[in-house]
């Protein structure tokens, strides 16, 4: 599972932050290390839910990627560009999580993960659902997003850091 370490990365380093540092806002318009965090458990979830959900979708091989979505996998991942979503309810995470309830967030990642490695692979691939940006994605391509969206979120993570004074535990 080539997600693991970088889950294994992210639920280290949340054990070693203060309980107090979590919440802290570095800046106005950004996240807490708790927020982004939040972030990462809902979108992570989110896509495996997706992911779990071909296998129930009826093949159509003609649903295709957005221009995006081909993009982005072609890439293998997002651009090293900052990605503000809209200021909507829904899109501002909670900061309000403890520290505990984070790390419970990533246990059922890596739970989920290791559930829909292999479904994901066996899953019909003309079986998609689709993504409002990226458009329709197979269980497989869904797995694989998973891995991009933390990745891409590793820069977000080291600058929050060192905004709110701690040391990258990297």
């Amino acid at each position: 599972m080539r997600d693991s370490q970088l889950l294994k990365g992210f639920t280290a380093d949340l054990q070693h932050y203060p309980d107090h540092k979590l919440s802290e806002i570095p800046s106005d318009g950004s996240w807490s290390l708790g927020q982004m965090y939040q972030h990462l458990i809902e979108v992570s979830l989110e896509y495996l839910e997706n992911a779990e959900e071909c296998k129930k979708a009826a093949p159509d091989p003609d649903l295709e990627k957005s221009e995006g979505g081909k993009a982005l996998f072609e890439r293998g991942g997002f651009p090293a560009i900052k990605i503000k979503l809209p200021d909507l309810p829904g899109n501002t995470p909670s900061n309000n999580r403890t520290k505990e309830e984070l790390l419970t967030g990533f246990l059922e990642i890596e739970k989920r993960m290791e559930q829909q490695e292999k479904n994901a692979a066996e899953t019909n691939p003309a079986c998609k659902q689709r993504h409002g940006g990226f458009g329709w994605l197979n269980a497989k391509e869904w797995y694989e997003l998973v891995d991009m969206h933390l990745r891409h979120h590793l820069r977000q993570k080291k600058e929050i850091e060192q905004k709110i004074g701690l040391l990258s535990m990297d």
